[in-house]
């Protein structure tokens, strides 16, 4: 038996973060993703971050100084925890004893939408 699709007005509504992402060494969409989810399960619990439906979906490398390595990446969130989430990764300071500064650059929501901020 074929699973059914859930029809639109059941499924949950996401809004897609475009974020910046400054760090002192290169990392990966894997690092992006555990820079995330430590940043909001330190700042809500992890009974708050479970309702947020957190993804990383785009990872773009972008150019890098003699500083830092600048990346751009599109997260998703549940729609209503958006400023959870920026706080969240505004917080994050440290990542493998490196510096990071992460900064919300545009809110959406849809994909597309938010790749105009890339």
């Amino acid at each position: 038996m074929k699973l059914k699709v859930l029809p639109p007005t059941l499924r949950k509504n996401n809004r897609y973060l475009t974020v910046e992402i400054k760090i002192t060494s290169p990392i990966v969409k894997d690092d992006l993703v555990s820079i995330v989810w430590d940043a909001c399960v330190r700042f809500q619990g992890e009974l708050n971050t479970a309702n947020y439906n957190l993804w990383v979906m785009k990872f773009y490398e972008q150019e890098h100084t003699d500083d830092y390595y600048c990346y751009k990446a599109i997260v998703r969130c549940q729609r209503g925890y958006e400023d959870e989430v920026r706080s969240a990764l505004a917080l994050s300071a440290r990542f493998n004893k490196d510096r990071i500064a992460i900064t919300t650059v545009g809110l959406s929501g849809t994909i597309k939408a938010s790749q105009k901020f890339i």
